[in-house]
């Protein structure tokens, strides 16, 4: 057993909220030293900068960013010299059968991530050390324009698993980063059983910013709501992530904690950014990458699956990469009133907000169910469907490296989410169908609101 692993199951939880602390701390560092400053001052530069000095600038990032990858990367390198357009598009298969060869550094010169994958393949891509001081900066820059800085209270719910049985029963639902002032809920547990125990601990902390996945917080919201329960605290924003942020989510999430909703895509791969200004639109940020919008043909058009070349991936470069999400574009001609030159988005379409209904535990949203491939080898893409309550299907599309101890790793982590009393189906398939839309989905529920009432009301 890693230490990691031993800490969360056994340590008490001040111990973990130490370890905790001290190791986020350690990240902050490792994400803000070296080039983050500069890049810092680089993006408040260009914030306003014309149509004319942006493109030109975008161009040199891209100029840059294909020499480096066609020197340092060898699945790259037969396309020195080549114009974007004549790359190859890189498929997710790709990328997890040939890391070896399309890296550019090793593990221990850079930083490694692993992704949750809302379509279905998780994978470990290394971070050049700028790049991700880079991407933070970015980010960092992003947020304080709604006031957030590092050291404000926020709180935060993704997909960690963080919360063991005997905590559920002592009504303690987070962790707490006492250094940088973050509590960091479980989504696995948001449900009408848990609802007194999370909204304790939220109003009791009292958080200036939410970040997170955004179903889980809509669903504390209208638990909330259906008690006519009022937070007496003001959260300045929510940066929601890994799910799409539907009108709904928007409306709530801003009726019951004050906010500001402000969306933001970037995947843990390292795609481009979008950003969505104080205006309400998404922008496309032009200097961290370049977005194709394709259509069925894989031919430009305004609306349909993108293809991303991200200027921060040096260290694992993606060049036209495949990544499963759609956007909509604006009319050339729209301009927003924010005074950015950066292109519109008008919607994004990729990261949905289906989930899996367990008897136990209530929804369990797409992030949670992505993130059971962290730490398992071999997985290509795998689909969950769900037509009764106590049981689900999944079919795997997976390499020979997804062994029998994998697929065992693998199921445990679902059973982790769904709780003991769904019962998991795997199959080894070939291919999994896309959509009519061309879309991949993760998730497909075919349970009717009836089914999940009933299933609700045999588990209180």
């Amino acid at each position: 057993m890693a230490l990691k692993d031993f800490i969360l199951k056994y340590a008490p939880i001040v111990g973990q909220n130490i370890g905790i602390s001290l190791y986020n701390t350690f990240l902050y560092k490792q994400r803000h030293k070296g080039h983050y400053k500069a890049y810092g001052d680089y993006y408040r530069r260009f914030e306003n900068a014309s149509e004319q000095e942006i493109a030109h600038e975008a161009q040199n990032r891209l100029d840059e960013f294909l020499q480096s990858t066609t020197q340092n990367s060898p699945w790259y390198r037969k396309h020195r010299g080549k114009p974007l357009h004549e790359f190859p598009i890189l498929e997710k298969a790709q990328l997890l059968a040939h890391m070896d060869t399309i890296r550019t550094i090793e593990e221990k010169e850079g930083i490694v991530s692993l992704t949750g994958g809302t379509t279905g393949a998780s994978m470990k891509v290394i971070y050049a050390h700028k790049d991700m001081q880079e991407r933070f900066a970015l980010k960092d820059h992003f947020r304080a324009r709604y006031g957030y800085r590092l050291g404000k209270k926020v709180a935060w719910f993704s997909g960690k698993s963080l919360v063991r049985p005997q905590d559920l029963e002592n009504g303690n639902v987070f962790r707490d980063d006492y250094i940088n002032k973050i509590r960091f809920f479980s989504t696995f547990h948001i449900s009408q059983q848990n609802f007194d125990a999370y909204w304790r601990a939220f109003c009791s902390f009292k958080p200036e910013y939410i970040v997170g996945f955004p179903s889980s917080v809509y669903d504390l919201c209208t638990m909330a709501q259906e008690r006519n329960l009022k937070y007496d605290g003001k959260v300045t924003a929510f940066f929601p992530t890994a799910e799409t942020v539907l009108p709904q989510y928007r409306s709530v999430i801003s009726e019951v904690f004050g906010c500001q909703v402000v969306d933001q895509y970037a995947a843990s791969e390292g795609a481009p950014f979008i950003l969505e200004c104080p205006h309400g639109s998404l922008h496309i940020h032009p200097l961290t990458g370049v977005f194709e919008v394709v259509d069925e043909n894989m031919q430009p058009a305004d609306e349909g699956e993108i293809l991303v070349t991200s200027f921060t991936t040096h260290g694992t470069p993606l060049v036209r990469y495949r990544i499963g999400d759609r956007i909509k574009l604006a009319p050339e001609s729209f301009r927003c009133a924010c005074g950015s030159s950066f292109p519109v988005v008008e919607y994004i379409d990729g990261r949905t907000s289906d989930f899996i209904w367990s008897p136990e535990n209530g929804k369990v949203n797409l992030g949670n169910i992505s993130n059971c491939t962290k730490d398992v080898d071999g997985i290509i893409c795998f689909q969950v469907m769900q037509k009764e309550a106590h049981a689900v299907h999944i079919a795997v599309v997976a390499n020979a490296r997804f062994t029998r101890d994998q697929q065992q790793n693998f199921i445990d982590a679902m059973t982790l989410r769904l709780g003991t009393s769904v019962t998991v189906q795997l199959d080894l398939v070939d291919e999994i169908p896309r959509e009519p839309s061309g879309k991949f989905r993760l998730v497909k529920n075919m349970l009717t609101s009836d089914l999940m009432q009933s299933a609700s009301m045999q588990r209180s």
